[in-house]
């Protein structure tokens, strides 16, 4: 038998180690954040008192200090449930909250409201349900892909949910909208949970029928186009959004949800098309409802006309939107101060009319401040979402975060006068414990996927130099003493 030499055989001398990530580090940034949140928030409520009342001091100071040590107890317990989880997500979300409790506080101040009837201290008790709800959350999911498994049962709690409303004896119709239940002295909006479940269902939809949606169709003008029968999905998103609109009389909820679907649909397919059609949609829609509901076509003229008198002083009318422009314009560049202003002047000024009070006492710098807040809170679920290692967490991290980003446009475009009002509420800085629950059970399901995303062991191939194995066609290869 023949053998051939096939020369020296070389030996991998490198090493491959394993880059242990510092969970730590991460945590120990975030408290770094979280102490800064909690002193700049507390700063914003004592200079509320100073400017205000004249003097420091009373239950809403001790209240707060109750809020800060549930705040560092969350942090622990994130340590041990979820050490690689962003750090950001949490000190942003606790410093949004916390200057909206004094905003809303100095609010009660110039109404001469205290106790339970005082929205500053039930928003601070909201709080601490949120964040006793949100991190309840965060332990008892302990891997996102789980809610994958549930995107049917999403969908029908966000089907309950939305219909809860509309039952007679527990909906109530507050400000026109009819978006709310009372159970005894309690009201909740459920709206706002649906969201929540919305975004699962879309998330989990998406990932099984991503193929159909964005690989069949026609090409038209260098786009493809899906088939009439896959259009089902948007249509049944968009009938939903109008019976939002025609049944509760609440243009911003449909806003968001149809919005939801189509942008989750356009990162799962990546298909222009679909956002072309989910425009054309919601072109006709809104034409439609302008042109035969008075709701909306109220909004519309109280927007376009907000500075004529008769629309100015007629009920329902601009009065709102023009007394907060008036707000934002007498803060100017920084503003009256905290407590200097006269946002109570402003319907709904603790809720719906948040941003103008802010602005009014923060001036465009604050309200740049608070924007860049949003921003960064925005970009860090994007982030999140992005870097997922499976479809469900990508598409749900980018369309939780998008529900926050579009809500705040809604509302701001709508106080700014960019876009029709609507009733949708300030993520974190407006008065309503729906809100807060469901935006702070939205910061847990973030922190669960960035944990996810990032306790994965990264493999790093040492750079030490790898001999090559010598091949026997190589005469400078050959072994001393030539070939045997």
């Amino acid at each position: 038998m023949a053998v051939i030499d096939a020369g020296p055989r070389s030996t991998f001398t490198g090493t491959i180690r394993v880059r242990l990530r510092t969970p730590a580090r991460r945590r120990n940034l975030e408290l770094f954040l979280l102490l800064g949140a909690l002193v700049l928030a507390g700063g914003a409520m004592v200079l509320v008192e100073l400017g205000a009342l004249g003097r420091v001091g009373g239950t809403l100071l001790v209240l707060e200090g109750g809020l800060a040590v549930l705040v560092l107890l969350g942090h622990v317990a994130e340590r041990v449930v979820a050490p690689d989880a962003d750090p950001f997500v949490f000190p942003i979300a606790v410093l949004l909250n916390g200057v909206g409790i004094a905003e809303i506080s100095r609010i009660d101040i110039a109404k001469g409201l205290g106790g339970w009837e005082a929205a500053g201290v039930r928003q601070i008790v909201w709080t601490g349900i949120a964040l006793i709800v949100a991190f309840a959350a965060l332990v008892l999911i302990r891997n996102h892909r789980v809610l994958q498994r549930y995107r049917y049962i999403a969908m029908f709690s966000a089907i309950v949910l939305l219909l809860l409303p509309v039952l007679p004896g527990i909906g109530r119709t507050i400000s026109g909208a009819r978006v709310w239940i009372a159970i005894g002295p309690f009201s909740f909006q459920p709206g706002e949970l649906a969201k929540i479940a919305l975004a699962i269902f879309f998330a989990g939809y998406l990932v099984t029928a991503r193929d159909s949606l964005s690989m069949v169709g026609r090409t038209f003008l260098g786009m493809r186009f899906p088939r009439v029968r896959d259009l089902g999905p948007i249509l049944v998103i968009w009938v939903l959004a109008m019976a939002v609109i025609v049944f509760q009389h609440d243009l911003g909820t449909a806003l968001l949800y149809f919005g939801l679907f189509l942008v989750m649909l356009y990162v799962a397919t990546g298909r222009l098309s679909w956002v072309i059609i989910g425009l054309l949609l919601f072109g006709c829609g809104a034409y439609i409802a302008g042109r035969s509901l008075n709701y909306v076509a109220g909004r519309f003229g109280s927007w376009l006309d907000a500075f004529n008198p008769a629309v100015y002083e007629k009920s329902g009318g601009s009065y709102q939107l023009v007394q907060g422009l008036f707000g934002l314009a007498n803060g100017g560049l920084v503003g009256t101060g905290l407590g200097q202003g006269r946002p109570d002047i402003v319907p709904l000024a603790e809720s719906d009319y948040i941003v103008a009070s802010l602005g009014e006492e923060l001036g465009l710098v604050g309200l740049f401040a608070l924007l860049a807040l949003y921003l960064l809170f925005v970009s860090r679920g994007f982030r999140i979402g992005f870097t997922g290692q499976d479809d469900f967490g990508r598409l749900l991290g980018v369309g939780l975060s998008f529900v926050v980003a579009l809500q705040v446009f809604i509302v701001i475009g709508g106080v700014t006068r960019v876009i029709p009002l609507t009733g949708l509420t300030t993520p974190f800085l407006a008065a309503g414990g729906s809100s807060l629950v469901a935006n702070w059970i939205i910061v847990a399901l973030l922190l669960r996927l960035s944990d996810s995303v990032r306790n994965q062991p990264h493999w790093v191939v040492d750079t030490a130099p790898i001999p090559v194995m010598a091949s026997s066609s190589d005469p400078s290869a050959a072994p001393a003493g030539g070939a045997s």
